[in-house]
């Protein structure tokens, strides 16, 4: 029998719009992207959705202890995980930090899930949905050890630059989620972009460079190097790297 136009793909999965109309209508940083569910990745989010996922639905805060089962765990934030074959590979590396991952890209959050499995991954839980709904309305101040952005859209159109996600209403948001000292770490491969997150993180009163000169960051080991960023390496882009801390409160 043939779905119904608004019948979910997975009753018991990510849903496709989880804040619904409850939230404001402003513009995206993102756009959803319709793409091939394979069979791993769909028999990953009927059976690990219930268990490991969540949807932003704004409604409610997030006890991050109780998702990850231990009130202990210092947990970040990684917002646009694609595939999620760099974040598996960081939550293996680090077995004693939580990952949140936040994404909209159905095809990678059953890859994630998959991935998690298959390695035993107790450390990763994903969200559905729109990250600045989660931080804003769901998070609770000084909650996340840490907040990881890599490769986010560039809107390279300059009409479309007001899309971006770094831009300081963002990071003044998001330095009141992060604990005085928990590191935001951005990573692109656009120069352009790389130059407008050098500038608005280094105008921000909640955040400072890690760089004594107050510039790049090398790549960190615990960055691991995608298939994305492999090929982007092989045609000559240049990757950049940005590190910058939490300051204490005032």
């Amino acid at each position: 029998m043939p779905r119904a136009r608004r019948e979910p793909m997975f009753p018991d999965g990510p849903a496709p719009d989880p804040a619904g109309s409850h939230h404001e209508r402003r513009i995206r940083s993102f756009q959803p992207r319709r793409s091939r569910v394979t069979t791993g990745q769909g028999e990953a989010l009927r059976r690990l959705w219930p268990k490991w996922g969540l949807d932003i639905d704004g409604l409610s805060k997030l006890d991050l202890g109780e998702l990850f089962g231990d009130p202990e765990l210092p947990v970040v934030l990684e917002i646009g995980f694609g595939m999620g074959e760099a974040t598996a590979k960081m939550a293996a590396a680090d077995p004693g930090t939580g990952i949140l991952g936040c994404d909209v890209h159905t095809p990678g959050q059953g890859n994630l899930l998959n991935l998690a499995e298959q390695n035993g991954l107790s450390n990763v839980r994903v969200a559905n949905g729109d990250a600045i709904i989660l931080l804003r309305e769901m998070l609770t101040p000084d909650s996340l050890a840490g907040l990881r952005v890599y490769f986010p859209d560039p809107w390279p159109k300059k009409r479309h630059h007001k899309r971006r996600l770094i831009q300081p209403e963002f990071l003044a948001l998001a330095a009141t989620r992060l604990a005085p000292g928990a590191l935001l770490h951005c990573a692109t491969d656009w120069e352009p972009y790389a130059e407008q997150m050098l500038e608005v993180l280094s105008a921000s009163p909640d955040f400072e460079n890690t760089q004594a000169d107050g510039g790049y960051a090398p790549r960190p080991e615990f960055r691991p190097l995608t298939r994305f960023e492999g090929q982007g390496l092989d045609k000559g882009h240049v990757v950049h790297d940005l590190l910058f801390r939490r300051r204490a409160h005032q």
